[in-house]
Parts: structure tokens; sequence; C-alpha cells
């Protein structure tokens, strides 16, 4: 026996059962070759032929083994049926997830390995003492298979030379991921793809035909016939094209130049232009609808097209969403809303129509007022932010509200301690309280006090209910959608300076090195004894004057915090950026009168290592009570294709970036420095969060990968902020169970529900995202109308075909410059896909060079309002270069000008 594992399970019944699991490992798991006379195979036992009889590869010519991946196993299924291919090693690791990813195909594999002719062989990998490898602390489990898979392949390698065999017999790795290729070469295995392996089989042209085309951009669909009536979200069936019509993804920008009635009828001299510019090699499965399996219709916010034709009833809607096709209404109070923002719902699409019928809904209000845009955008990205409903209200606790005897029965009262909260001005939900003290045996005592929102709100009730759905408090620039009414967010559960308010505390004692030597947890009482800003509380560490109890506290937790982040950070974790602004409003207009980009001190970093602390031990403590049942974060490895264009940008300024790991990105990140352009590495960092996956919540049942690649965790969850999060009131409730301060309910301990909450929570965290990024970019615009031109310095962040896509620090606004328009001369352009680069006429643009730029909002199109830009510096000589534009839109999820969906 070599692991032991041991957790509780609910029955159906309702009863607890203990569960035990013990892996055993075994030196007798035979290798399946018929040569082979160490292994003590009995007759029949063998299917792997002693002298290979497979077709010929160009590859290698000496007789060989296969052993594919799970991933070629899953997709080149009718590859391996082929009666050519034969002698191939099949591993448990591989069975074992096939298995779980696709029953028909692991049917058709056991069907294979069956059948003595395919001399296929299982081998029980899993549980051969020389082939186990155990899953290290911060691997995922995919890195985990990856590597037993070559682990295994490197043992069959060494076992099978003890044969002795007139030649030796290789073993090849079939394999499509790029990373675990290059890691099986450097071990010193044979590794080839697929598509590279069945090329070699000189005799076996025919075999090409039958590999699966896999591609992780999936199918593209482009133009008006190809979508076939498809709206974006519709879930479709589509048939793939033959080859010769294959398109590829362009890296030409087109611009935005407002619709007209003839648009469509460009559309298929639009697609001739761009498929001329395309090079094969680019492209990609392509395929067209051929039916639609289920609409995904809503309601629609945009504007009205009034016809030009006087007293038409019949007139065309323009969604502001711009992948929505424009729809055709009837109404007769058309020159009312001519103007307005209006709600439309779709009824159908004729067969014969260029346009979906739809009729009007609601009038919301004048486009470019600041109240209608706001509801626009919330409608849009489905944020639920009507008035909490009476029923809802009806669960609030009775005011005046006081902490009674009863309750501080149940509680550890910490009134004593020095607490105090750190957070952004203005704040009024306040979640998170921190205390630091020196114990009597010279130790620390360090607290993480959150806002005991479950006390208030209880399983299965109406505000319970309202909360979940939510999912998240959406921040505006100037709004604020609460999860949880105001009574609970800025009052009773806010964690407000002088007021006893109840708190879940993560406590620990440390040494000075901020090692943990002790975690507890309990439900208690506090006081917090200050509601300072980050600046506040800066001025106070700084402060060479003040030695007060809050201070000395302060301080005490930021030098630990310091000791917390670089110990991170060593470990792999990530330090990454993104540019935040800040709007400074009118008083009066409450318009943005100043545009500038977050400044982060020393206590923003003070706040977030706690926190993070406190949600790591948290998640521990909750998988260690719910294996099945907790609720937890996890942040995938991005795939290594997400990076080439970091990759390409950092060697075209002659700096490498690794990223074979996070440990190895972090690394070279923070040596990729240049004295003479000290920007140059928040670029790169804002590059490689562009890199990044979406971090998800998941339920532990149902899911065995935990690690969270950006924080280099092999778990995380989060705690720290459940008046604005409802995935925190959940962890709250498992861990106020696992320390028997709260009885548990069937919802809590079902992972299927817990799965489906997860799937609800991530989608309303995403459009949450969505949503601010658009109120930033509207009140960006609002900004611009106030300001009139400006001239400012930007960095090149990407270049394209006939354009360049600028970073603007001070504002941290990111737009596009064009280098041809429409019906103007254009330039010479010469794009360098390899070294990213753009030669317009005689002057070279690399990433991540400096220009200037000037800026001005353009609202001719006040629906779809830009702000447009022109080069300023380098001036380019020879050519009229026009007064180029970009679009900053109100709609933030990424906009494709070509008409094309992805299955």
């Amino acid at each position: 026996m070599l692991t032991s594992r041991t957790f509780l399970k609910r029955t159906r019944a309702g009863a607890v059962m203990k569960v035990v699991r013990e892996h055993y490992l075994r030196e007798d798991i035979a290798c399946g070759a018929a040569a082979c006379e160490q292994c003590g195979q009995q007759p029949g036992e063998h299917r792997l032929e002693a002298q290979p009889s497979g077709a010929a590869s160009s590859l290698c010519s000496a007789p060989h083994y296969l052993l594919p991946d799970t991933n070629v196993l899953l997709h080149q299924i009718d590859i391996l049926e082929d009666p050519v291919i034969t002698n191939v090693i099949v591993l448990q690791t591989v069975l074992q997830e096939v298995r779980k990813r696709s029953a028909p195909v692991y049917k058709r594999i056991r069907d294979v390995i069956a059948n003595p002719e395919k001399h296929f062989y299982s081998f029980t990998n899993e549980h051969h003492r020389e082939t186990y490898i155990e899953q290290e602390q911060g691997e995922t489990s995919n890195d985990r298979n990856d590597k037993a898979i070559r682990v295994a392949t490197k043992w069959y390698d060494e076992h099978l030379k003890k044969i002795n065999n007139e030649e030796a017999i290789q073993v090849i790795l079939l394999t499509n991921d790029r990373n675990n290729k290059e890691k099986a070469v450097q071990e010193g295995l044979v590794a080839y793809t697929c598509e590279e392996y069945i090329k070699s089989l000189i005799a076996n042209p025919d075999l090409v035909d039958r590999l699966a085309c896999v591609s992780d951009e999936g199918i593209i669909i482009q133009g008006l016939k190809n979508l076939n009536r498809a709206v974006h979200e519709d879930l479709v069936a589509v048939e793939l094209l033959a080859k010769d019509q294959w398109v590829a993804p362009s890296s030409v920008v087109l611009q935005d130049e407002g619709q007209n009635e003839d648009d469509d009828e460009n559309e298929e001299e639009k697609e001739n232009t761009l498929k001329s510019s395309i090079n094969k090699n680019m492209l990609r499965p392509s395929g067209r609808v051929v039916g639609i399996i289920k609409r995904n219709w809503r309601p629609f916010c945009g504007m009205l097209s009034k016809s030009q034709i006087k007293e038409a009833r019949r007139h065309l809607f323009t969604p502001a969403d711009r992948r929505i096709p424009r729809i055709r209404i009837e109404t007769r109070q058309a020159s009312t809303l001519e103007g307005q923002r209006i709600i439309v719902a779709i009824d159908g699409w004729p067969r014969n129509s260029r346009y979906p019928n739809g009729h009007f809904v609601k009038n919301l209000g004048s486009a470019g007022d600041k109240e209608t845009e706001t509801e626009v955008l919330l409608l849009e990205h489905d944020v639920p932010h009507q008035p909490f409903s009476q029923a809802v209200l009806s669960f609030l606790p009775k005011m005046p509200w006081s902490i009674t005897e009863e309750d501080m029965k149940f509680r550890e009262d910490l009134r004593y301690l020095c607490v105090c909260s750190v957070d952004p001005p203005g704040c009024t939900d306040i979640d998170d309280a921190l205390h630091c003290r020196e114990l009597e045996n010279g130790n620390l005592e360090v607290g993480v006090h959150i806002a005991d929102v479950s006390h208030f709100i209880r399983p299965g009730n109406a505000l319970d209910q309202e909360s979940a759905k939510r999912g998240t408090t959406v921040y505006l620039c100037e709004k604020r959608i609460d999860m949880v009414p105001e009574l609970l967010s800025s009052n009773l559960c806010s964690l407000r300076s002088n007021v006893d308010r109840f708190a879940f505390s993560c406590i620990w004692e440390m040494n000075h090195n901020a090692e943990i030597l002790k975690t507890r947890f309990t439900k208690s009482v506090i006081n917090s004894k200050a509601s300072l800003t980050y600046a506040e509380a800066q001025m106070r560490i700084d402060s060479a004057n003040m030695k007060d109890d809050i201070t000395t506290s302060l301080r005490g937790l930021n030098r630990l915090a310091k000791i917390l982040k670089k110990r991170r950070i060593d470990n792999g974790a990530l330090t990454l950026s993104s540019p935040e602004v800040r709007f400074h409003m009118d008083s009066e207009t409450h318009d943005p009168i100043d545009l500038q980009t977050k400044e982060l001190k020393e206590t923003n970093s003070m706040v977030e290592e706690f926190m993070l602390l406190a949600n790591i031990s948290v998640a521990k403590k909750i998988h260690e009570e719910f294996s099945e049942y907790a609720l937890l974060r996890k942040h995938p490895a991005p795939p290594p294709s997400n990076y080439d264009i970091l990759v390409k940008a950092a060697k075209s300024k002659n700096l490498e970036i690794k990223t074979d790991s996070a440990k190895a990105l972090a690394d070279t990140l923070d040596k990729a420095e240049s004295p003479e352009f000290p920007y140059l590495n928040t670029l790169l960092r804002i590059l490689a969060t562009r890199c990044m996956m979406q971090a998800v919540y998941f339920c532990s049942g149902m899911d065995n990968d935990f690690h969270h690649y950006g924080l280099a965790s092999p778990i995380y969850t989060h705690f720290t902020s459940p008046i604005r999060r409802y995935a925190d009131i959940i962890v709250h409730r498992l861990l106020a169970v696992a320390i028997n301060a709260d009885s548990t309910y069937p919802e809590l301990t079902d992972k299927h529900k817990l799965a489906d909450l997860c799937k609800n929570l991530n989608y309303r965290h995403k459009m949450a995202q969505y949503a601010q990024r658009a109120s930033v970019a509207f009140h960006t615009q609002l900004f611009f109308k106030n300001t009139g031109v400006v001239n400012e310095e930007a960095y090149i962040l990407f270049v394209r075909k006939n354009a360049i896509v600028v970073l603007i620090p001070k504002y941290g606004l990111e737009g596009t410059v064009f280098f041809e328009e429409k019906d103007k001369p254009k330039p010479n352009l010469s794009y360098n896909d390899e070294v990213p680069s753009l030669t317009v006429e005689n002057t070279t643009f690399h990433t991540f060079d400096k220009v200037k730029v000037n800026i001005m909002l353009d609202a001719s199109n006040i629906q779809h309002q830009k702000i447009r830009m022109a080069l300023v510096e380098p001036k380019i000589l020879g050519s009229d270069i026009p007064n180029q534009t970009t679009e900053l839109s109100t709609n933030s999820e990424p906009e494709k000008k070509k008409k094309k969906l992805k299955k």
C-alpha cells in the first residue's frame, strides 16, 4: 500500500459513511511484449508482437510500439481502429481519462484492445511500482497525467532495451500537446504528433484522410449565407465545409463606418477581399449552419432606424450589440422613438427575409442620457438590478437591531482587539478587518475578520434565493448594484468603526518570519477601532510620530505581508498588470472631469496578502472536512499557444520569456527589464495578463484539478467578501458546519446542485466584469466629450496588418490607430508576423514602440460613439495618412466585424 485517503460521505438516506481509499503498487505487472522473458507473462497475456510488423515509417525505420496520450486516443480513434495501426500500448492513465470524457470512445478502444489481431496492450501503469507517480504540490492533474505518460514511455524504452532482440524496439509517444512533446524530447524520448506520424507512413497515404481535424479555435462560420439566420448564442448544428472553402482569422482590423441599408449587399465583396490576402497556412476549419437546435433570443436594447419612406410603418431596429442582426419591426411611433433607446424582441426569421421580424417592447429614454445608457449596459449584460421585492425584504432583521446575550453564547468576544479596516475611499460595504498583536510567548497573533453575512441570510428563504441569483455585487463608475439589500451591505454586515458587528474570524499564530504555527476559525463579535482608506493607512505606517495601537498593528501587518508576498512569488505566483482607471466627478453635474490610472500603495498589497492567506487556509479546512462538497476556485494553466504573442513581443526587444510553468514565467518577467525603457516590464505584464485563462468556481467532488495557476496555490477559495460575492456565503456555511458553529442542510452536501450554483456564479461574475468595463468606456467617452482634442504619448501593444493597437498609460486607455480608410488613397503597408512589425511607407512600427496620438470623441453615431485616434508622431512621409479611428464601445465583449460564429 502506498497511500491512504480517508473522507466522509453522506448517503442518500442521510447517514454519514466513512470511506477509506488505499492505493497498492505491484512489481509483477507485465509489459505485454511477446519477446520479454523478464516479466513472467502467462500464455495469451502478451499482446505486443516480438517483431512489430506495422506500417513502415519514414520517421522511424526501427521496429516500434506506439504509445498515444489521452487527446490522441480521444480524437484519433478512427486512425487507431484502422488495420494498419498495430502494436499500441494503452496506459491505464489514458484509459481512465478517456472513460471520464467519452463513453463511446472508451467502448471503442476496449473493443480494439480485445481484438488479438490488433496487438493492443493495456498497461496498468498506475499500479506499477516503477511507473506510478504522485501528484506534486501545485501541479495540475493534467500536468501530472502528462508526466505519468512520459514516465511510462521512458520505462518502456529502458525495459525493452534489455530484451535480446536482433534490433532494439523503440517506443514512440504520440501527442498533439506541444508542451508535452517538447518535454518528452528534452527527456530523450521519441515523440511525434499524430499527424507527423501518420504522414510518415509511406505505404499508406490514404490514412491521412482519416485524421481528425482538431483545432482549439473551433469552426469558423463566415458570412450571412453560412450563418443561415442563426443569432448570437443560438445552439446550432454545423456542417464542415470542403477544404477549398475554408477561411482564416484575419489580422486586418475592419473599421466601423456605420450601418447602411446596403451593407449586406457588400458582404460577399468584403469576404472576397479578405480571402485574397490570406496565407494558405492560416486556413482553419470552416462550416455553415444547417439547423437551429435551440433559440436563445432575449429582448435587445438599441435604436430605431426610421424608414425614409413617408408614412411607413415598417422600420429597422439596430441593436446595441453588434453581433445581433438588425430587426424589422412595425410601429406607428417611429417619430417619437427616433433618438430613443428602446427594447425590441425577435418574433421569427422568415426564410426569404434578410432580417428577422420583431416588435417594440419598451422605451428606455433618450440616447446619450447617463441614466438611460446605464440601464442599457445593465440590461445588455444581464445584470439583475430591479429593486428588492417585499418578499426578499421581509427576511431582513427588524430595526432597531442589536446584539443580544443569546447571540454572545455562541460567539467569541473579540471586541477588546485593536481591529481596523483598510478600503478604497467612499467604501460603505466593508467586508474585512485585520489585527496584529504580539503574544506573551513572543509570537504574533494575526486575525482576518470577515462580515458574518451568513448569520443574516439563512438557506432557502427569498433573501437567499435572490442573493444566489444575483451572484455578485456589480460596481459601475457611479453606481453599485448590490447583491444584498442596503440594510445589510452598508449597515448591519458592514464592519464599520466603533460599532459592534458579527464576524467570522480566521486567526493565526505566527512567528516573526510569517510562518503559521496554529490556525483557528471562530464566529465572533468585533468592534473596529478605525475605518481607514489605503492612503490613510499608508500615512500611519510611514509617519515617524504615530505610535498608537492601530498604527503598531498596521506596521506589523505590513512587515509580515512583505514576507508572505516574497514567499508566494518565490513559489511561482504571478505578478501581472492591468491598467485600471479612476474618474474624478464634478460635484454638480456628476460628469467625469479627470481620468487617471489607479495608484497602488503598499497597503493595497498588505490587505491582499492576508485576504489570500485567509482564503487558502479556509479552502484547506473545508476540503479537509467536505472533500466532495467544498466550493473552491481554480485558475487553469493557459495552453502554450496563448503565450505566442507575449513571447514574440519580448523577442522583438531581445528578451526571452519562458512559459513552461508559472514559476518560469514569473522569473523571466522579473528579469525582463530595460534601463532605458522602464515601462517595458509593465507592458509585458499587461500582455501576460491577456494570455491568462479565466478563474472559475467549482465543486471539489466534480473536478480533480484544484490548482490555482496565477497564485501558484494547490487549493484556493473565496471567503473574504460575503457582502459582495455569494460564493463566499456558501464557503462561510461550509466552514461553520466544519467547526460545529452551524448545522448543514441538504443542498450544501449535494455536489450536483453545488455544480449548478457554480455555473451561475461564473456567469454572473463574467457579466459583471463586462458591465464594469462598459461603464468605464461610457464615462471615458463623457470625459473626452468635455475635454475636447488631446495629444498624449502611447505605446504599441499589438501590430496588425493595417493598424496598430496602442495603450495610453496616462488614461489606461487602449485604442486602434488605422492606416487606411475607405475612399482614400491607401499607403504602402508591409506586415511581418514573425517579429511583429508593420511598415507604413518608410516608417516601421514594432510592438512596444513609443508614439504620440491625437484623441477625440466622435459622437456622429449616438448609439456607437467612438474615440478617434490619429497618429501625431512619428510623422509618416510620402503618404496622406487619414484621420484614423478607433472605437471604445459601451459594449465590452470583443466585436467581430466579419460576421462569424464559433461552434
